[in-house]
């Protein structure tokens, strides 16, 4: 039987880490690496929902908007925006020929902000 609390530990212990690595790396203008740490993040935060909703493992997905809506969360428009845009940067070292775009600091601190924050969110109704 599975241990549903012990799943969702797994999941959401260690985000601070996850969030601080981010932090370090874009700070260190390493922006492509940073920004697969925020999809790292916000992708363990839906895990752990996935399971408590669920009562399942995680599947082996880091398609954020697939994961959210089988554990049946529900965002506004400019966080499944968001969403999407933090797909994009989970691909690099899955793929040695994706080599997306990347956007400004300016745009990377935003990003990094919206982590911060939806991070929360998800905690908070965990």
């Amino acid at each position: 039987m599975l241990n549903v609390q012990k799943q969702i530990d797994y999941w959401i212990n260690g985000d601070d880490d996850d969030l601080l690595t981010a932090d370090l790396l874009i700070r260190g203008k390493r922006v492509l690496h940073g920004l697969f740490f925020c999809h790292l993040v916000i992708e363990k935060a839906i895990k752990a929902h996935y399971v408590k909703t669920t009562g399942n493992v995680a599947p082996r997905t880091h398609n954020l908007i697939n994961l959210s809506e089988n554990a049946g969360l529900i965002y506004d428009n400019d966080t499944q925006i968001f969403l999407g845009i933090l797909m994009k940067y989970q691909l690099q070292g899955r793929y040695p020929d994706y080599n997306p775009v990347l956007p400004d600091l300016i745009r990377v601190s935003e990003y990094f902000d919206k982590t911060k924050n939806l991070l929360q969110w998800l905690k908070a109704k965990l």
